[in-house]
């Protein structure tokens, strides 16, 4: 039996690399994905040495860029024969900032990358998967996706994820009864790049933030094993693989006074 290969974009850090290496520790093919040639070669580099046994493809390319996204899946394709599943993790965040400085030109390239790009990446796909003759489909969500306004300065970003929460219900709906399989990861709060950026640490709440994070936050490491055993096993159509759930929150919070965590120990 070959190997099954997924295509993880936004994937040489962060959650998405985390991805990427679980699905490569239990022998499945992997492509990932970045903008930068030189991130992507790195950590494919990086990734090769997990299992000899799977192989992993680097293809760099910008999700925003309609050509770029057909190239992924066509790569990819090419290369392994087909894909089995295709997770749109690719997004872009922002320093907390009041919307009203924030530039119009990163305004746009967050929207183009996060609604566009996801966009962009989840008709390739489904594409790609009819003509095939099936696969599976993510869609990440992230900070707004549940519709609340939880953390102030992050109104870009945060609107983005709320749109694609409409977005994702609509094309599992449009999707029922194909042969594509779709659904949704909500990965919680997880300790990456785009969460713990400099500005955020050296802002006026980060001592609050950071008692929040502590009950609250998991490490890629916890996390992203769990999300791919999750989507390997799942046969639910419309599925929302949500790790960070109301009553683990609950618990996270009536412990907390006597479960001390503090993950921010290893942190440059």
């Amino acid at each position: 039996m070959s190997a099954k290969t997924a295509v993880i974009t936004g994937s040489t850090r962060g959650i998405g690399a985390g991805m990427a290496k679980a699905f490569l520790e239990r022998g499945w093919n992997v492509v990932i994905n970045g903008r930068s040639a030189a991130s992507v070669e790195q950590a494919a580099a990086s990734l090769s040495t997990v299992n000899p046994d799977a192989v992993v493809l680097g293809v760099p390319g910008d999700v925003s860029d309609y050509a770029q996204v057909e190239n992924l899946w066509a790569q990819a394709a090419g290369r392994f024969g087909k894909v089995d599943l295709w997770i749109n993790n690719a997004g872009l965040s922002h320093a907390p900032t009041p919307f009203w400085e924030m530039p119009p030109e990163q305004m746009e390239i967050i929207v183009r990358a996060n609604i566009t790009g996801t966009m962009y990446g989840t008709r390739v796909a489904i594409r790609g998967m009819l003509a095939q003759g099936g696969g599976a489909l993510y869609n990440m969500e992230g900070l707004g996706s549940s519709g609340r306004q939880r953390v102030s300065g992050l109104s870009i970003y945060a609107s983005t994820k709320a749109a694609l929460r409409f977005f994702d219900q609509a094309i599992a709906q449009e999707l029922a009864g194909t042969p594509v399989l779709f659904g949704t990861l909500s990965p919680g709060m997880v300790l990456t790049d785009m969460l713990l950026n400099r500005q955020v640490q050296e802002g006026p709440d980060w001592e609050r933030t950071k008692r929040v994070f502590n009950i609250l936050a998991d490490r890629t490491e916890t996390v992203a094993p769990w999300l791919v055993e999750q989507m390997i096993a799942n046969r639910e159509h419309g599925r929302r693989i949500r790790w960070l759930t109301g009553s683990k929150i609950a618990w996270r919070f009536l412990s907390s006074p006597f479960v001390k965590r503090d993950l921010f120990t290893d942190l440059p």
